[in-house]
């Protein structure tokens, strides 16, 4: 007959596996309902279960794994922090176990769920939308957890980020000052904050200007048909226009409609984009763009969750760090 083991108690009480560890091991501190509790013994009542001592033994010390939950691997931002991140874990003894959770609410609660039962010591995550559940679960296990690029406005944790806001202050500023007859910013269309962030600081600057601008917003699904269908309808040539795209995935779709045909770059019409990557040397143009400090900020990520891990605390600070314009040959 197959033991039972904390996992069927886990799927019969419908909690997660952290959870019945943090009640059967009465760990001090947690704060699980006492309801919640009481269900959990009787579950485990009810299927004989009996720990087992070696795998009791072997939780007791840390495992010296953290899981990393980015919101795209395929993105170059993504790619390049999850590389560094890694190097940094490393640095600590750490190894990292990667998940992507493609901006998917329930791919990332899986995600969660399965670092939680190879019992990661603790998580660096990328929120995405509608991702608060999964997230406030894991505060209610008293699970280490930092974020990183993004936030949450309802859910207090120690986390890393840029100054997003105030870059595209300074980005606007400078189209601003070349007396363009237009500026257009390309965004998502997105509740999370970080990305509003970005859209409020370009937003706050035109207005107190006398340029016109225009907003497009693109949904996080088919991007570069959206990108290619929106310029098509906004893009007037016969004015002195800039873009700002506020993403390297949206400044890419971008770049591509605007290679496809035939407009060029300064001289048609000025660009700016968000993020280093690649594509951008296989255009014939340098692209100003937005250069975050993704060196430093793995390296505070690492930082803050080994000192949550190390001595948990429910609310942790978040650190912000300074984007860099880096001007190229895009803006004219």
């Amino acid at each position: 007959m197959k033991r039972a083991s904390i996992k069927d108690i886990a799927r019969i009480a419908e909690v997660s596996v952290a959870t019945v560890s943090y009640v059967l091991n009465k760990k001090e501190g947690s704060r699980i309902s006492e309801a919640t509790k009481k269900k959990i013994h009787d579950v485990a009542k009810s299927i004989n279960y009996t720990p087992n001592k070696i795998a009791k033994s072997l939780k007791m010390s840390k495992s010296k794994l953290i899981g990393l939950i980015v919101a795209d691997i395929s993105n170059d931002f993504y790619s390049n922090i999850a590389r560094n991140i890694e190097d940094q874990a490393m640095k600590l003894g750490y190894t990292l176990l990667i998940g992507s959770s493609d901006e998917n609410p329930e791919k990332f609660r899986k995600l969660t769920e399965l670092f939680s039962e190879q019992q990661v010591d603790g998580m660096i995550i990328a929120p995405v939308v509608d991702s608060d559940d999964a997230i406030n679960k894991l505060i209610g296990e008293e699970y280490p957890i930092v974020t990183i690029d993004r936030y949450l406005k309802n859910v207090s944790l120690p986390g890393v980020m840029i100054n997003n806001s105030e870059i595209s202050e300074y980005i606007c500023d400078q189209l601003v000052e070349k007396n363009f007859d237009e500026i257009i910013y390309v965004g998502y269309d997105t509740k999370l904050p970080h990305l509003l962030d970005r859209q409020d600081g370009f937003d706050k600057r035109i207005s107190a200007s006398k340029i016109k601008s225009k907003r497009i917003l693109i949904g996080i699904h088919n991007i570069t048909e959206e990108v290619h269908s929106k310029l098509r309808e906004n893009l007037n040539l016969n004015k002195k226009t800039a873009i700002y795209f506020s993403s390297n995935k949206l400044g890419i779709a971008g770049l591509r409609y605007l290679n496809d045909n035939n407009i060029r770059v300064p001289e048609d019409v000025s660009v700016i984009a968000f993020d280093e990557t690649e594509a951008y040397h296989l255009f014939p143009t340098d692209i100003d763009f937005v250069q975050q400090p993704l060196i430093d900020m793995a390296k505070e990520s690492v930082k803050l969750l080994d000192s949550q891990i190390n001595n948990y605390t429910p609310n942790g600070k978040r650190v912000i760090f300074h984007a860099k314009y880096m001007g190229r040959n895009s803006v004219k």
